[in-house]
């Protein structure tokens, strides 16, 4: 059940099947338990779809079991001319195209954050500032970018 207050909140590939390796699965797992209870509003894309179609079936059944509660994007001009900004801008290399995708979809499907346990071109912290200097170049809002384990804190703290 997704709460009015839910954060939306993009999945790359890498979180769902972070829940089948034993390095990300506690913090993965706790991740599909807050979008399941509602704390967040899950954001994937189609992207995620067909990456997803190359990986083990546990992890194809956990995406397709998620698409209940998600909210599928896709990948539109404008995330193509968002990802083609980011290359411009060396972010990234042309050979990790489709990791500048995921946070050009994200970007442009008004996702809140994206989460992901990509370290080396998404979660990282000099990365991050240019995304979001190239989103604002091109009329976008920033997006947070954080690891599954830095989303799911803890239940119990005051804000």
């Amino acid at each position: 059940m997704e709460s009015q207050s839910a954060i939306s909140v993009y999945a790359d590939t890498s979180v769902f099947g972070g829940v089948f390796d034993d390095e990300f699965k506690d913090a993965s797992e706790a991740f599909v338990d807050a979008v399941t209870m509602g704390r967040f509003s899950l954001v994937t894309s189609e992207l995620v779809r067909q990456e997803i179609m190359a990986a083990p079936e546990g992890v194809r059944r956990l995406f397709d079991d998620l698409l209940a509660v998600a909210r599928i994007a896709t990948v539109t001009e404008k995330a193509i001319q968002l990802q083609q900004a980011y290359l411009n801008a060396g972010i990234v290399s042309e050979r990790f195209a489709l990791d500048a995708l995921h946070v050009a979809v994200a970007t442009v499907a008004n996702a809140s954050m994206i989460v992901s346990w990509n370290f080396r071109h998404i979660v990282n912290f000099q990365k991050i500032p240019k995304y979001n200097a190239v989103n604002k170049l091109h009329g976008y809002g920033d997006i947070a970018i954080y690891s599954p384990l830095e989303v799911i804190g803890n239940e119990d703290e005051d804000v």
